[in-house]
């Protein structure tokens, strides 16, 4: 069962913008076929939406959408968080591919599209997002990330597994607003049970008790959780 609540934990959540329904149901199929969590937004409106209450870990683009254009979600997200896009559309000039990259997408997929080019390159775009983030760090904490550690000046605390899957999560979104939910959505108990509100508050206030004074972890009231320096 603990297996299970890990690999369920650590599952890639994917946005996917497109209108055509039938391209999201297979897409949809697809993905989670690959181990992928999906969610989807068929115009820019609802995406945006999405992106802003939601964290993703990846973004799949249509570029035609009823109320606007793929290119303005991928300008207004990349302006503001750290998060791979790909396209995905039927649009194949010279000019539309090199406008995607001059805006900041990791790739461009033109349809129709064969479905494990589309998982290879999802997985290359994952990679280069995290081959490099080996720790992370706020104020005088840093977490190393291949050893599973957490250091406060060079001292080493004690955390859980569970409290340092929190922390992580917090940290990986340094300087963005956490729901409680969210949190609660990304982590499970040790025994593969889902952690509740009252548990997850303990849980913050132990992780607040271990690091002393490193004040990173700003209460949002009425919302969730902020780690910041």
């Amino acid at each position: 069962m603990a297996g299970k609540a890990e690999r369920q934990c650590n599952m890639n959540k994917i946005l996917l913008v497109e209108d055509n329904e039938l391209i999201v149901k297979g897409l949809t199929y697809t993905l989670e076929q690959s181990n992928f969590e999906v969610y989807s937004a068929a115009s820019v409106d609802v995406a945006l939406n999405k992106v802003y209450n939601n964290v993703f870990d990846l973004i799949i683009l249509d570029i035609s959408l009823p109320d606007g254009s793929g290119f303005d979600i991928c300008k207004e997200v990349k302006e503001n968080y750290d998060v791979p896009i790909i396209f995905l559309t039927a649009k194949d000039s010279e000019n539309d591919v090199v406008k995607g990259f001059n805006i900041g997408a990791d790739d461009y997929v033109v349809k129709p599209f064969r479905n494990r080019e589309l998982i290879s390159r999802i997985n290359n775009a994952l990679r280069k997002y995290n081959k490099d983030e080996k720790e992370l760090k706020i104020g005088n904490i840093k977490i190393d990330l291949e050893a599973n550690r957490v250091f406060a000046k060079d001292k080493e605390l004690m955390l859980t597994p569970l409290e340092l899957k929190i922390l992580i999560y917090l940290f990986q979104n340094k300087g963005k607003v956490i729901s409680r939910d969210k949190i609660l959505e990304r982590i499970w108990d040790i025994a593969g049970n889902v952690v509740n509100d009252n548990t997850l508050t303990v849980y913050i206030k132990r992780i607040r008790q271990k690091l002393g004074d490193e004040d990173v972890i700003k209460t949002v009231k009425g919302i969730g959780y902020r780690a910041d320096g």
